[in-house]
This record gives C-alpha cells, structure tokens and sequence, in this order.
C-alpha cells in the first residue's frame, strides 16, 4: 500500500517543497510538512539446497544373498547439494538520504506518493508498480511412506528369525517378478478383461516389488530447503564469504570451518561519467545555484544511480551473475526548481529501486 501526503491539507490554494536535509526516520507528515527518502538498492540472493537421505532396509545385511543386489550400505547417511541459486535486487529507504518537504505557496506540486518505508515514488502522478521479489519456495506435499511390512504375509512374518523372514520376502519378490512378467506376455491363469484393468494389475504388483525390494536395498528420501540471504552494500565488496557448503552437513554460515566458502563479489562498474571538479568557478555556481533552490522552496533531488555487477562463485567457479542500478554507488543531483512553479503542471515518476527518474513531464496548464 502506498502512503498519498496531500499537501494541500496545509495550503489550500496550491503547495510546493523545499528540501532541508534530516537525520531521522520518520516517514510521513512532520511539522515541516512531509519527509521522503532516497532509496538505496539490496541485493537478495536465495539458494536451494536439496538433501538426500538414504534409510538402510530391515534386510539389508542379506541384499547380496538373496536378491544378488550386490554391497549394499547398512549404514544409513545423508548428503547436500545446492540446486539453484537466485540474485534479484529491491529497493529500501536509504536513512542517509532523508528530506523535508516544506509547504510554500509558490510552487505547483499537488502530491508526493511514497512507499511504505517512505521512498519518493512519484510527484504528481501515480506511483510505479515496485517489482516483485521471488515467491519464498514451498516444497511440495510428499506422500505418507508405505510400511513395507504392510505388504508381508503371515508365513513371513511367523518366520523364527530375520534370516528365514529376508529368505521368504526374497521368494516373495521373484514370484511377484513372476506374476508380472506372466502378465506381460498375455501367459497368466487369470488375464484381466481390458487394457485399464492389466494396467492396475501391473501397477499393482510393480508397487508391491519395489515396497518388498527397499527391505533389502533401503530407501532414498529427498528434501529441498531455501535459505534467502540480503545484502544492502554502500561500497564494493572483494571475495567476501556470503556462507560456507558442506556436502555432509548442508548450508554453513559464513564463519564455520566445516564448509567450504561461496563468495560474493559486488563491483561498481562506474557507468556515470565523471563529474568535472577542476573548475572552482563551475562549483561555485553549482553551489549558489542549489541554495538559491533551497531558499525559494522549489528543488527535489532524485539519485542518479551507477550500474553494479553481483558475482556468486565457488571458490572461483561463478555460479550466479546479477546486474542492477544501485542509487548508492551513483550521486544525488538537484533537480531545477523552474520544473515546481506555476507556469507548468510537472509529473515525476522514480524508479523504486535506484530511485533514478524514469518519466518525467512539465505541461503548461490551460
């Protein structure tokens, strides 16, 4: 939801900003009028893990012996792997970036739209639709497991020892194999009416094989989990550990030895050209320029963002790569204040992420 400041609701025959620079957070309606905030740009990066965990079956010491499964695991364990990985970017109020609106009658803005975190969105206009972030991951729903016990009848589970019970669930199983195999070839005593009826009868005793056959070689479980993690980077960031990986323990954090380390990288890639400071005449004027905006009431000051580039890598294997425009790696530049007067009716739509301008329109009113 976004938060409409109606300055109006001080002067009723039009309204105007001036900005006075402040140091707290509290977006909305002040004494001075309304506060806005630049935004800063925070990178979010979600990673997918999958874990996969093996559960030894009741007769597994017996899997070679009687079903020629060959070495089968009697210990059960788990491993971890990541499945994929996400970089997107957002945009936040950037604290140090915090201006008053201050109402003057001089002026023609009617309204400021603002996030809820109080980033200037737009003046005059509707606020832009903020892009939206990735749906947190869901797993989806897994089936209840099946007892394989269930599927074992009286004569096994009568047996006198684990032995005789594997011997008899191992007949079981090639007589099941039997009976499909029959099946199959059109050759059994009892040959279902039709194609859908043979077709339950195969999945049927393809369910019972493999519930029987996982008492010998054990099950395989999958699991993925997603960890998100944030980043809101004032300056460039060289090779530092975002978590650490481990194959047997899963997602570390960032200080566990146990793992080995995922680095991030964040680069400006200085797409602005350089400003030219050499000639004091230049910013002199530049200077009393801004203070003449600021005593009339009539400036804004939008950021012009540089671009950044956003590395993930193993060790130095890049595994993900993500570009954006981020307001902190730009400057904040002062728009003219001839834009805000009543000769013209000025709209200005900001990019909710950078907070650069991405429309902006002066019509001279009927």
């Amino acid at each position: 939801m976004k938060k409409s400041l109606w300055a109006l609701l001080l002067m009723a025959n039009g309204a105007a900003f001036a900005q006075t620079q402040v140091n707290e957070y509290h977006p909305g309606i002040t004494a001075e009028g309304a506060v806005y905030y630049l935004p800063k740009t925070t990178i979010q990066v979600n990673v997918r893990v999958e874990k996969t965990t093996y559960t030894p079956g009741e007769f597994c010491k017996y899997a070679d012996k009687y079903l020629r499964l060959g070495k089968v695991n009697e210990t059960g364990y788990s491993t971890y792997k990541i499945i994929g990985t996400d970089i997107t970017s957002y945009g936040e109020a950037d604290k140090d970036k915090a201006f008053a609106v201050k109402v003057n009658p001089k002026t023609a803005v009617c309204n400021l739209r603002l996030a809820e975190d109080g980033r200037l969105l737009a003046v005059n206009t509707d606020a832009p639709k903020e892009k939206a972030l990735p749906k947190p991951f869901e797993p989806s729903a897994k089936p209840a497991p099946i007892d394989p016990r269930s599927f074992l009848n009286q004569e096994i589970l009568a047996a006198g020892s684990v032995m005789k019970m594997a011997e008899l669930t191992a007949s079981e199983i090639y007589d099941i194999r039997e009976s499909r195999n029959s099946l199959i070839k059109g050759e059994a005593d009892f040959m279902p009416k039709d194609g859908e009826q043979l077709k339950l009868m195969l999945a049927k005793l393809e369910q019972q094989d493999k519930v029987l056959t996982s008492m010998f070689a054990g099950t395989i479980s999958k699991d993925t989990t997603e960890t998100v993690f944030t980043l809101s980077p004032d300056k460039e960031i060289d090779r530092y550990v975002l978590f650490r990986m481990s194959s047997k323990l899963g997602l570390l954090d960032n200080d566990d030895m146990a793992g080995s380390p995922y680095y991030i990288y964040i680069k400006d890639l200085k797409t602005l050209p350089k400003e030219d400071n050499t000639d004091p005449k230049a910013l002199k004027a530049k200077e009393k320029a801004e203070q003449t905006a600021k005593a009339k009431g009539n400036c804004l000051y939008v950021n012009v963002p540089s671009k950044m580039l956003v590395t993930l890598a193993d060790g130095n294997k890049k595994v993900a790569e993500y570009e954006a425009a981020a307001g902190q790696f730009g400057r904040v530049e002062l728009l003219s204040g001839d834009l805000f007067n009543k000769h013209f009716t000025t709209r200005l739509t900001l990019n909710p992420e950078s907070g650069a301008v991405e429309r902006l329109t002066a019509e001279e009113p009927k």
